[in-house]
């Protein structure tokens, strides 16, 4: 049960998510909330019969009102999420900025009021404190896996960062909007790259495929829908994040990024830091070929690591592109966007760039 020396159920519940007296998150609680209901998920973790006992609510009143929490994403059932017998309450500001927002239940437009509360808090008090933490973070756990049709054509591509095999691997596939897009098209800052109202890419494995499904907040994705998808993703210039092990299950949810929404990259843009603190590179890298390059300059504009610039080669009358290797991450996208074919990929790092699993 959460505990803080107080009676407003509020407070408990935001000290819980790590933001003791925010007078910005206390508006989101209020709004997804009754105060009874805040009662109720100060509660948990409990049945609903235990945490009757424990407000002196009436228990058919508490099953139906944590029903209610649980499709909003406050709250979430151990075990089955159809016969839902145990509850407890979110165990992160991470956890509980998605769930309550990555839903198709939400509307832009209608629902602007709780996503312009959601933006300003995490640009204010949310993402300085994510900062924080990956400043002190010692390696990335995450790892950027390049697009297929990016090295698709080359030689010794490894399972685990050939990504329509690492979908294929997954047993149940659902896509959810992504929060953080959907918040920013809601408040008027649109993703420069992908509209999520019309193509939900945030993607979830297992159970966690599971919980969108039961819960209503998106849709089972057959193999096939995944991989059309991804077709969409790869060529908006999203970017695929995985975690940074040789693995090909596991994970429950696996983000298509940005730089102007996501909330691990917003964030580090913010307090300076370089995307190293939370991603690794590929094992690829970008090179041009500048017999080819036309200077369109597209691939400057789809780059997220500031890795492109032009420059006139001795000689030349055009602009080329060129590649910085130490802020290139082998995401693989510049090439996607390029029409004249003239970027491509190149293997610089060794397998063993990627950990091998940690077993017992």
């Amino acid at each position: 049960m959460l505990s803080v020396s107080t009676n407003d159920s509020y407070a408990v519940l935001m000290e819980s998510l790590g933001f003791p007296g925010s007078n910005r998150l206390r508006p989101i609680l209020e709004m997804l909330m009754t105060p009874d209901q805040a009662n109720m998920a100060a509660a948990l973790p409990g049945t609903p019969e235990e945490v009757a006992e424990k407000t002196g609510i009436d228990v058919h009143r508490v099953r139906d009102n944590l029903d209610e929490l649980y499709f909003k994403g406050v709250i979430f059932p151990r075990g089955d999420f159809r016969n839902r017998v145990y509850y407890r309450f979110a165990r992160s500001i991470g956890q509980f900025h998605d769930a309550t927002m990555a839903t198709e239940q939400l509307d832009v437009e209608k629902d602007r009021p709780f996503f312009e509360l959601w933006y300003d808090f995490a640009m204010n008090e949310m993402y300085p404190n994510t900062a924080r933490r990956y400043e002190k973070a010692e390696s990335p756990r995450t790892r950027i896996v390049p697009a297929y049709k990016s090295i698709k054509d080359l030689p010794g591509v490894l399972p685990y960062e050939n990504w329509p095999e690492i979908l294929k691997a997954q047993e149940l596939i659902a896509t959810a909007p992504c929060s953080c897009r959907l918040c920013t098209a809601s408040v008027g800052e649109p993703c420069d790259l992908h509209d999520e109202v019309t193509h939900a890419a945030c993607l979830q494995f297992g159970r966690g495929a599971d919980y969108v499904i039961a819960r209503g907040s998106g849709r089972e994705l057959s193999k096939e829908e995944v991989l059309e998808l991804n077709d969409i993703i790869e060529d908006s210039g999203l970017l695929h994040l995985w975690p940074n092990s040789a693995i090909m299950t596991g994970p429950k949810t696996s983000c298509q990024c940005c730089r102007d929404c996501c909330m691990t990259y917003v964030p580090i843009d913010q307090a300076g830091l370089p995307i190293s603190k939370a991603w690794e590179k590929s094992r690829y890298q970008a090179y041009v070929n500048q017999d080819d390059c036309d200077g369109c300059q597209i691939c400057v504009d789809r780059c997220l690591f500031d890795a492109i610039e032009m420059e006139r080669p001795e000689g030349s009358k055009k602009y080329k592109a060129t590649i910085d290797a130490e802020k290139c991450f082998g995401c693989g996208s510049c090439g996607i966007g390029c029409g004249a074919e003239a970027l491509k990929m190149k293997v610089v790092r060794p397998p063993e760039h990627i950990p091998q699993p940690i077993t017992a």
